[in-house]
This record gives structure tokens, C-alpha cells and sequence, in this order.
């Protein structure tokens, strides 16, 4: 299944770093940066975390809500979070439901081996709860900025 621009959001609930469980619908009113990343501190998901956490001021400004999704559980989002000083949520998506939801989950291949995981993709959710833009095979050090400019283009 394919989660297109200009179409509603799926709607989820998964639990965060902390332990609670966010609602993606609860969060209508401001626009959701929904990022689908394939593993806690490896050096891609870590670049584009931190690529987030360095233009922070710059997602406060624009409103957004951002939410780093991956298959890893809550305690290895939180050490995650806490190593990098990360100041924004991180979802675990264990059965990675979510990730098949939105079309992020498929097969990959690393060092000859071919293995199910997560595509590196984001979805920029308007306040409306519309996918105003979505981003797939997304390079960890261009992603802020690309996620910035979808941000400003949307206000």
C-alpha cells in the first residue's frame, strides 16, 4: 500500500521513547514530520537525527511535530534519544505495522544478503491530516533540509 500526497494520513498508535503512546490524529492543528528510519544509532540514522536536532529552532518555527518512527523498541529509542540529545519523539514500530501502512517496509539487500527492513522515507502531514509531501530512499544529510523547504512551502 502506497501513502500518496494530498490523501489523509493513515492514522496509528505507537509508543514513545517514554513509554507513552502517541495517536498520530491527536496531533491534527499542526503539521507532522513523520520519519520512517531503519535502525537506532547507525551511522545514516544517526546523521539524519542529528541533522534534525541542528536545525531544530528552525521545525519549532515552522510548528511541526516530529516524529522519528523505526523498528527498534522504546528502550533503544530512548538511549537513542539520550546519546544524540534528541528533542524530538521516537516511535517504536515493532511489528512494524505502521511501516507496512504507509509502504516503507520491504526487501533489502546489504552485503549480498536480502532481508526485510525499513526504506528511509518521510511523509510531511499537513494540520489538516493530509500528506502534504512525502520524501522515499531520503538521504540522511540533505533530509532537514528538504523537510524544512516542504515545511515553509505548506505555510
Amino acid at each position: 500500500m502506497a501513502v500518496d500526497e494530498g490523501h489523509p494520513a493513515p492514522d496509528f498508535t505507537l509508543d514513545s521513547d517514554t513509554g507513552e503512546s502517541v495517536t498520530l490524529s491527536s496531533l491534527q492543528g499542526s503539521p507532522v514530520v513523520l520519519y520512517f528510519y531503519p535502525k537506532d544509532d547507525t551511522p545514516g540514522c544517526t546523521a539524519q537525527a542529528c541533522g534534525i536536532r541542528d536545525a531544530w529552532g528552525e521545525f519549532e518555527k515552522a510548528g511541526a511535530v516530529v516524529l522519528g518512527v523505526s523498528p527498534d523498541g522504546e528502550g533503544s529509542h530512548a538511549k537513542f534519544k539520550e546519546k544524540y540529545d534528541l528533542p524530538f519523539t521516537l516511535l517504536a514500530d515493532t511489528e512494524h505495522e505502521v511501516a507496512e501502512e504507509y509502504g516503507v517496509w520491504g526487501e533489502k539487500s546489504y552485503a549480498g544478503k536480502t532481508y526485510m527492513g525499513v526504506d528511509r522515507s518521510t511523509f510531511v502531514i499537513d494540520a489538516d491530516g493530509n500528506v502534504a509531501k512525502v520524501f522515499r530512499k531520503v538521504k540522511p544529510d540533505e533530509h532537514a533540509d528538504q523537510v524544512l523547504d516542504a515545511l515553509r512551502a505548506g505555510s
